[in-house]
């Protein structure tokens, strides 16, 4: 399938010009020339050169992976009508929207785009990482750039002990066994063909942990609503779980808060004034059920 250049170069003009900073959780800065984001602005979203994005938005260039081009429908806060436009005209085929997909809903990102004090972060129904904002990655690491089953939460959570730190121990057995649950619903609801299937197979045979668990048949697609976090600086914090979900429960939105003047509170704080520079050693931590 060869790319229509022409049709993609004019494409990303006309989102680009769609979209205010503040709609993608930017500042807006000094007074603009000219309506909609800059180009450097939409690099800097999607994690790619200035100079590549220029020559896309000039027809040139080479043609974009499926990897660039979804890191643009996210940047761009494309629907997902739009985002199979931008793979077809890209010259790909639209990625399948049967499954536990990785196409972040528009409306859980607008919510993400205001929240900047606090840990909030976007998973799929497999728990895997898809967007998450500074206050998460200074707290849990950075798991969006993971590949393959390690993507998945449920799948560090029983193949790399590292992952099971972010917990006291005595809170461990069940987040364990959330975790099997959460797979077990979006299990029932993609089939055993599905990548779920996949995790539910390599699991079994690699942990027999895991497969004990999974015997239990225990069901849920929910979080708990208070927990306690081990942050390896700054220690135990006591946190408020809330949940958003998309309409067919596909995506969470998970936000993590404090009371206001308590200890968790305080140390939420702080990890906002030092961010992620000195806690990426937290890389194994995963984030919460």
């Amino acid at each position: 399938m060869n790319p229509d250049r022409a049709a993609l170069a004019e494409f990303l003009r006309a989102r680009r010009a769609a979209l205010q900073p503040e709609d993608v959780g930017m500042a807006a800065g000094a007074r603009r020339r000219a309506a909609g984001l800059r180009r450097e602005e939409v690099a800097q979203l999607t994690g790619m050169s200035v100079d590549y994005y220029t020559r896309l938005e000039q027809s040139r260039g080479p043609q974009p992976s499926e990897q660039m081009l979804a890191a643009l429908a996210r940047a761009l806060r494309l629907t997902a009508d739009e985002r199979d436009y931008l793979f077809r005209i890209a010259g790909h085929a639209a990625p399948d929207r049967i499954g536990a997909g990785t196409h972040v809903a528009p409306a859980l990102l607008r919510v993400l785009d205001r929240l900047e004090d606090t840990p909030a972060l976007i998973l799929s129904s497999l728990g895997e990482t898809l967007v998450a904002n500074r206050m998460a990655v200074a707290l849990f690491g950075d798991h969006t750039a993971r590949t393959g089953p390690a993507r998945s939460d449920v799948y560090r959570w029983f193949t790399e002990p590292a992952a099971r730190h972010v917990y006291p121990a005595e809170d461990r057995p069940r987040n364990a066994r959330a975790l099997v649950a959460n797979l077990r619903a979006a299990y029932g609801a993609l089939g055993e063909n599905s990548r779920a299937g996949e995790l539910v197979r390599e699991l079994s045979a690699r942990s027999a942990e895991f497969a004990a668990l999974w015997e239990r048949h225990e069901v849920a697609r929910r979080f708990e609503d208070h927990k306690t976090l081990i942050h390896p600086e700054l220690g135990p914090i006591e946190v408020d779980c809330q949940v958003l979900f998309t309409e067919d429960q596909s995506q969470a939105l998970l936000v993590l808060t404090a009371p206001p003047r308590t200890e968790g509170w305080e140390k939420l704080r702080l990890l906002s004034v030092l961010g992620s520079q000195r806690f990426v050693a937290a890389e194994g931590a995963d984030a919460p059920h």
